[in-house]
């Protein structure tokens, strides 16, 4: 991802954004990062582990002016409509990729009850497919990623749906219930 940071008198703008304060704790720390030469934790979420670009431009000789919108083309996500629940249209790039993920953390699943697959989208961009029984709880799924990949057991993160986009907070709360069956969940970090 390329991103332009200008640097003015009275603040920085990312990429012909808004003006953002130099005096505004959050905004000293990014700048802080980038002069350690280091990529700012807020660019490093929007690029999910992508390579960064980041060019800089001098401008404090100036103040800031807010750039004339140009047109844009439609940059965001697409979503599939007619179906309150997505069907998972792809697939892990193997077989043994699937079995990979369910083998590293089994889930005691429970045959003679009924049973849901999840497909869950990780933070990091990669991906787990696993059975639950219907009655194992949000907070299983959970449990779940953090046996998958220990990198995430310290890591503050949030489970959510995907459309329509709603934050799972009840992990007590059966698969059942929450109306999550068959369904894609997203991982999101805090």
């Amino acid at each position: 991802v390329q991103i332009l940071l200008k640097l003015w008198r009275n603040g920085f703008s990312l990429d012909d954004g808004e003006l953002r304060s130099y005096s505004d704790p959050t905004n000293a720390q990014f700048l802080e990062s980038v002069k350690r030469g280091e990529i700012p934790v807020e660019l490093q979420r929007l690029v999910h582990g992508g390579q960064v670009n980041l060019d800089m431009e001098d401008h404090q000789e100036q103040e800031y002016v807010k750039p004339r919108l140009r047109f844009k083309a439609f940059s965001g996500e697409g979503q599939k409509l007619g179906s309150l629940t997505p069907e998972i249209v792809s697939t892990p790039s193997s077989p043994e990729e699937e079995e990979k993920s369910i083998l590293n953390a089994p889930v005691l699943i429970d045959d003679s009850m009924p049973a849901t697959k999840i497909q869950i989208r990780l933070a990091d961009g990669s991906r787990l497919i696993q059975r639950f029984n219907q009655t194992h709880r949000i907070k299983d799924i959970r449990d779940f990623i953090i046996q998958s990949r220990p990198e995430f057991a310290t890591t503050d993160f949030v489970l959510a749906t995907t459309f329509p986009n709603k934050e799972l907070t009840d992990e007590d709360l059966t698969l059942q219930e929450a109306d999550i069956l068959n369904t894609v969940i997203l991982q999101q970090l805090k």
